[in-house]
């Protein structure tokens, strides 16, 4: 077989001693790829190498591309409803809140300024049964810019809401309390009037003029929206706001407009931007996709090694053949080149295998999760514990380059090893193999 090889290659014009990565090196570790019946036992270690790397690289860009898509529904529901940058009072409450409003929804790049009251409840329905709650006073036509909200909610019901009858509360906490639109909600504030006796907890009961569902249960559950008039005087807070939350266009780049911010305050504040208010929760998503990532690597790592034992029998078994090349004028590095194009070759398919499988994945990935909600008879990732109605998959083309590098990296180091062995055959050595 090598002699065939070198005679073809010599009719070309190229012999064994020709340039590195030559059209005879390339010929030859070609023909040590092709399965021979003799050899069926290597062509099945390299078969395993190749669905291994190919799985490998298929499940990382998959995976990773799942829990971008996760990342990025969480952050646009978080940020849906809280805003990027928080405007908060050093000196003094905010009593010109409107005119500080208006100035700071000037800046370029901020989309709204929302003035906001905030305090801790305790919700209870007359049926029986209560949980505690967050009251949030906002103006009616800022609660309509908030598309997360207003989005979910019939244009009727933000009627009553602008006319301050009423409250808006999420649809976890209306079945948690079993009430409906129309219904009452007594809310129960520790922080009411001050009296001989002491502070007396401040009880007001409410209608509910409508339901909303934002997606995220933590949200839906514990959030009433109040008319911010009918919420100052709640909270005794008359004329007064707690704080400003700015929506900006692009909330990764909010550290360029905190300077702008400050200035068009006027005055003292304190700002903060919605990766301080949520860092343990995005950094535990970091560290989940960095672990994710290194044990992932492993099965590409198992596929690699396999590679290693693949090529090292692959040696042995051409131990004459490493013979007649060398004795015919193949040099050390010409031996080594051709078992490294082999194994490099079976890495190189796998990884461009693997891309191809996870793409098609990902793109399709609604369509093969209904397929198996099918075959199963069960609903996979039910929308009504997620709130999301599909499987979200966001594959980022840097994290897919940097699987691809990893893999080929992985593959190409397996390599090295065989090779380096093959090439420190002498020709009375290798006659010793067969």
């Amino acid at each position: 077989m090598a002699e065939a090889a070198v005679d073809r290659s010599s009719k070309s014009g190229l012999g064994p001693a020709g340039k590195p990565f030559s059209t005879f090196e390339r010929l030859v570790a070609w023909r040590y790829l092709r399965a021979r019946r003799k050899e069926a036992f290597i062509s099945v270690i390299a078969g395993f190498s190749f669905v291994g790397i190919m799985l490998g690289v298929a499940t990382l860009i998959i995976v990773m591309a799942v829990m971008n898509g996760f990342r990025t529904e969480l952050v646009s529901r978080i940020l849906g409803i809280n805003g990027h940058m928080i405007v908060q009072p050093v000196d003094g409450p905010f009593t010109d809140y409107a005119d500080l409003a208006s100035r700071l929804a000037a800046v370029p790049r901020v989309k709204m300024a929302l003035p906001l009251v905030e305090g801790q409840v305790l919700a209870s329905a007359q049926a029986g049964g209560s949980t505690g709650a967050l009251v949030r006073g906002v103006r009616a036509e800022d609660l309509t810019k908030l598309k997360a909200v207003s989005e979910h909610i019939n244009p009727g019901d933000m009627v009553g809401f602008a006319s301050g009858q009423g409250v808006l509360i999420g649809t976890r906490m209306a079945d948690q309390l079993g009430l409906r639109v129309g219904d009452l909600i007594t809310l129960t504030s520790p922080d009411g009037d001050i009296t001989p006796m002491g502070v007396s907890p401040r009880v007001k009961s409410y209608k509910i003029s409508g339901l909303f569902e934002i997606g995220m249960s933590e949200y839906d559950s514990s959030i009433i929206f109040m008319p911010l008039e009918e919420a100052q005087l709640y909270f005794n807070a008359e004329g007064l706001v707690q704080s400003i939350e700015l929506f900006v266009d692009h909330p990764d780049d909010i550290d360029a407009l905190k300077p702008k911010v400050e200035e068009a305050a006027g005055r003292q504040i304190n700002l903060t931007d919605w990766r301080q208010r949520n860092q343990t929760f995005f950094s535990a998503l970091q560290v989940e996709r960095n672990v994710m990532f290194m044990i992932l690597t492993l099965i590409v790592l198992v596929a690699a090694l396999n590679i290693i034992s693949g090529l090292i029998m692959l040696v042995k078994d051409k131990g004459s053949d490493i013979a007649i090349l060398r004795t015919m004028g193949a040099s050390a590095g010409a031996i080594m080149r051709i078992f490294f194009m082999t194994g490099a070759a079976i890495g190189i398919v796998g990884t461009l295998a693997g891309v191809l499988l996870g793409v098609l994945v990902c793109v399709n990935i609604e369509s093969i999760r209904q397929f198996f909600s099918w075959i199963s008879g069960t609903v996979i990732f039910n929308p009504q514990v997620y709130f999301l109605s599909q499987l979200p998959a966001e594959m980022d083309i840097s994290e897919t380059i940097s699987v691809v590098v990893m893999a080929l990296s992985l593959s190409f180091i397996a390599t090295i090893f065989p090779a380096w062995r093959a090439s420190r055959l002498d020709p009375v050595q290798a006659l010793r193999y067969e």
